[in-house]
């Protein structure tokens, strides 16, 4: 192997890494199984409209880490884009995240100021000892009536399991407005890149040092070859990694994508985003990628998704079941002398996309920064 790194992976976790070595002048060598760059921030345009949309779901750029801003403007120019998220309930178009709107419209109330929605939220919130799932976690933060309407089947829906099912953490991350403020994120950044995400990858991996294998399959490429002494980075599933070691299989949330364009329709819904929380439809929400950018086209584009158990791996499933067993295969990859574990998948841990590039950079520094490799 004439390389000095093999990077299993051409995601977000990946591709940064594969950069940070490059830059050390490393000769790198980065391999994924798809026939595309950029994992599942991977986005195209659509041949029959012009419009720009992402083939796993729709992926919004924030953080408030000044390191990961800087380092994404590198490699493009970043458009501000405020996300806000509608859900259809009850017959109403209604904010998520909560604010007050969503409050008067949903639970019938008339409230006007912040401090009338902080006096409305400490008489409604459930007060727990201890929070220890997400049915818990959610309802103390915005009560039994928004839970059941907005929270309880959609988390169904999203992950195959109800809030009380799943760890707290899951739900932790919902945002709560105490004002009109109808921004998905608050973060100091929020935007997307001029040209797409995976015009962006292209920019990260154009480096010399960097060669780039599609459709190819780890397991099957590391046959034959002796790969002592070469750092791997590993970002698949780690259960895959270990399938030969007997353990159980940890759970994935996968999506199906259903792809419509509606014909002779501008726009086929008022925002980019509408979630759909009631039982009586079967997708969690439809994303219509023309309000992205605001994308001029004649046509329009829709996707609606479904959560499932089988597919590809999107999301871990935190639940006290899937953290034990992983640690067992954390114990296992921790054994490993050339073999680094990175991702949201290999570390079976949520990532946003800011965190997931924060997380490859602080590795990079912490295990190979001005190390020989050979």
């Amino acid at each position: 192997m004439d390389y000095d790194v093999l990077i299993v992976g051409c995601g977000l976790s990946g591709v940064v890494i594969a950069e940070r070595f490059a830059n050390q002048n490393r000769k790198v060598l980065i391999i994924d199984k798809r026939d595309h760059i950029g994992g599942n921030v991977y986005d195209y345009i659509d041949p029959d409209t012009g419009i720009l949309m992402n083939k796993y779901g729709a992926h919004l750029f924030h953080t408030n880490n000044d390191r990961v801003w800087e380092y994404v403007n590198r490699f493009s120019n970043w458009i501000r884009w405020d996300h806000e998220v509608i859900a259809s309930v009850d017959n109403k178009l209604v904010s998520v995240p909560v604010n007050i709107t969503t409050v008067n419209s949903l639970c019938g109330e008339n409230l006007q100021t912040t401090a009338e929605m902080n006096a409305w939220l400490e008489k409604t919130q459930v007060k727990y000892e201890a929070i220890d799932n997400s049915e818990k976690m959610a309802k103390s933060r915005v009560g039994s009536v928004l839970y059941d309407k907005l929270i309880r089947n959609y988390t169904f829906k999203q992950w195959g399991k109800y809030p009380e099912e799943l760890d707290a953490s899951v739900l932790a991350r919902i945002p709560i407005r105490n004002d009109f403020d109808t921004r998905y994120f608050t973060d100091k950044y929020q935007a997307l890149p001029e040209r797409g995400y995976t015009e962006f990858i292209k920019k990260i991996l154009d480096n010399p040092n960097i060669t780039v294998r599609l459709g190819t399959d780890y397991f099957e490429f590391v046959k034959d070859l002796d790969l002592s002494g070469v750092p791997i980075i590993y970002t698949g599933p780690i259960d895959a990694f270990y399938a030969e070691r007997g353990l159980e299989r940890l759970e994935y949330r996968s999506i199906n994508f259903t792809i419509e364009r509606p014909a002779g329709v501008k726009f086929y819904q008022p925002n980019s985003v509408v979630n759909y929380p009631e039982t009586s439809v079967p997708f969690t929400r439809i994303v219509e990628y023309k309000h992205f950018l605001n994308q001029d086209s004649s046509g329009t584009v829709i996707v609606k998704e479904i959560t499932t158990d089988s597919g590809e791996p999107y999301y871990p499933v935190p639940n006290k079941k899937n953290m034990d067993l992983y640690e067992k295969y954390r114990e296992l990859a921790i054994g490993e002398k050339n073999i680094h574990f990175l991702g949201r998948l290999a570390n079976y841990k949520y990532f946003n996309m800011d965190t997931a590039i924060l997380n490859a950079l602080e590795y990079f520094d912490i295990n190979f920064k001005n190390i020989s490799l050979k």
